[in-house]
């Protein structure tokens, strides 16, 4: 019998050795971080049998993004509530679901991780069979702030993340994580309930094949951007790109990591600011793209360098491969030059 196959790791496994990076945390953050994949795991269970659990659909009521609520984003919210708010060491959640933060263990001293979340990214296309996703945030609490304005906790620029990751519940659950020395894939093996390590030190190609955008909405896009569309399709960058646009982000973000390429979210007229959160969507795509050597801009600056103002804050997004955001950067935030419209 062959004893040379790589060692099963788990999630867990991997979280108790990524927690020696923060001196004194003493197993909470493995212990905060199970609270995540406990939920998840809850979440898609669910998942797997909306059509026959009475899931599918709308609750009815509308959430504070102004969008009707799924039956399975309240499920997924309260879950994730529920498992997070065992953990002693968390003292703030924040959801897109709701309009404001969770303060938990109010006046615990042992109370310093603030996470911000967005249970059921995609969750419209639950009904017609399409992945969707968790995403999540983790921030620490910052120096100097009580316990009583967990705004404080949550409003922090996305480079203060100490953690950052997603779960796509696809053909396969995978939950993508870092804390800040690479980003690493597990997949749930429902055999065991697990999540196993299967993309260790996952890197985002430095070019790909795919761009990835709504393009029912070009018409309505900066200028720039559409010119920079028919860039990556003629063949600028050295080949001729292909669209892929699933419209869940969580999934169309795990298809840019692992196979390169670009994904937009621009403003509109209709939407200026984008339509994207900063906190709930944006800052943990930005953390975990600059984590496996990718790139992501609202448009004009560094996602994670934004100071967010309000926690529904909303933002354009540019995310991906090197090749493709230095193209971007270049031609569409360079001021525009005769010689540059001429050769155009």
């Amino acid at each position: 019998m062959s004893h040379s196959a790589a060692p099963i790791i788990t999630v867990q496994q991997h979280i108790l050795q990524d927690q020696q990076r923060f001196p004194g945390s003493s197993g909470e953050f493995s212990w905060l971080l199970s609270g995540i994949t406990m939920a998840t795991k809850l979440i898609q269970a669910k998942v797997r049998r909306a059509g026959l659990n009475d899931m599918l659909g709308a609750k009815g009521e509308i959430n504070v993004q102004g969008e009707i609520q799924q039956k399975l984003d309240v499920y997924s919210n309260e879950v994730l509530i529920q498992c997070l708010s065992a953990r002693e060491s968390i003292g703030v959640l924040a959801s897109e679901e709701d309009e404001r933060p969770l303060l938990v263990h109010q006046g615990s001293e042992q109370a310093r991780y603030a996470v911000v979340f967005d249970p059921l990214d995609g969750s419209s296309n639950i009904d017609v069979n399409v992945s969707v996703g968790t995403t999540f945030s983790i921030l620490r609490r910052p120096e100097g702030v009580g316990l009583d304005d967990p705004q404080k906790w949550v409003l922090q620029p996305g480079a203060k993340q100490i953690a950052a990751g997603y779960v796509v519940y696809g053909s396969s659950t995978i939950l993508v994580y870092s804390v800040g020395n690479g980003v690493h894939g597990f997949t749930l093996d429902p055999s065991v309930g697990a999540y196993i390590l299967s993309h260790p030190n996952m890197r985002m190609p430095e070019q790909g094949k795919y761009y990835s955008v709504n393009e029912a909405y070009r018409d309505n896009f900066p200028p720039r951007y559409q010119q920079y569309l028919d860039r990556l399709r003629n063949g600028t960058l050295g080949h001729a790109y292909a669209s892929r646009y699933i419209g869940s982000m969580v999934a169309d973000f795990h298809r840019t990591l692992l196979k390169g390429g670009v994904f937009l979210y621009p403003p509109t007229a209709e939407n200026p600011d984008g339509k994207l959160r900063l906190l709930y969507e944006a800052n943990p795509v930005a953390f975990l793209a600059e984590q496996a050597g990718g790139t992501a801009i609202d448009g004009t600056r560094r996602v994670l360098d934004i100071q967010p103002e309000s926690i529904h804050q909303r933002t354009p997004l540019v995310v991906g491969s090197r090749v493709e955001l230095a193209d971007f950067e270049r031609f569409v935030l360079e001021p525009e030059t005769p010689q540059a419209v001429a050769s155009e």
